[in-house]
């Protein structure tokens, strides 16, 4: 987290960088989010089922965190259609090599951190840590959810509970990134 923070790059790189963090969607879809996708008032991205791996549209609730960062970047790319345009051109997003070219200019390695390793990372420590309902982690990272017998596709949404979840892992990275800049610094390791 800091050193998204120390990150170097263009301001839009950084941004996704944190939005990686926060949000865990794939790395095709947060670069392919567009301004129509977000809904302001409701406080989350809505993002169409032709962007999803599934072909489910997607909720993306928003922490007080993202909504900020969300604010910030559209005074930059708010006038265009994606949220992180390509240097290339507007008319395009972000290349697939932006987030994992500042990871690898931040000094982490393929096998340290991909951009697709956000999601494992939320995924384990919102289960192993925070203590969350599988089911509520699923719905968030858009998987396939089956019902308690493992047969039909469990169409709730959680949507409340992923909301606060959201926040609180929101939350839960801020004060990692403050125990890390006091050098109050926790290894875990995972096996």
């Amino acid at each position: 987290m800091l050193a998204m923070d120390a990150y170097n790059g263009t301001s839009i790189v950084r941004v996704a960088l944190k939005l990686s963090a926060l949000l865990f969607l794939r790395p095709g879809e947060l670069r392919q989010l567009e301004w129509s996708f977000i809904n302001w008032n409701e406080g989350r991205i809505e993002i169409p089922a032709t962007l999803m791996k599934m072909k489910e549209s997607h909720i993306v609730p928003l922490s007080r965190q993202a909504k900020k960062i969300l604010e910030q970047l559209h005074t930059l790319t708010g006038s265009g259609k994606y949220l992180f345009p390509s240097e290339r051109g507007a008319s395009r997003p972000l290349s697939d090599n932006g987030v994992r070219m500042a990871l690898r200019t931040m000094g982490y390695s393929k096998e340290v951190m991909v951009p697709h390793g956000f999601r494992a990372m939320a995924r384990t420590l919102l289960d192993e840590v925070l203590e969350y309902r599988i089911e509520w982690i699923e719905q968030q990272l858009a998987h396939v959810v089956k019902d308690p017998n493992g047969r039909a596709y469990n169409r709730t949404k959680h949507l409340k509970q992923r909301t606060e979840m959201m926040q609180h892992w929101a939350d839960y990275l801020d004060e990692l990134r403050q125990m890390a800049a006091g050098e109050n610094v926790v290894e875990v390791k995972f096996r």
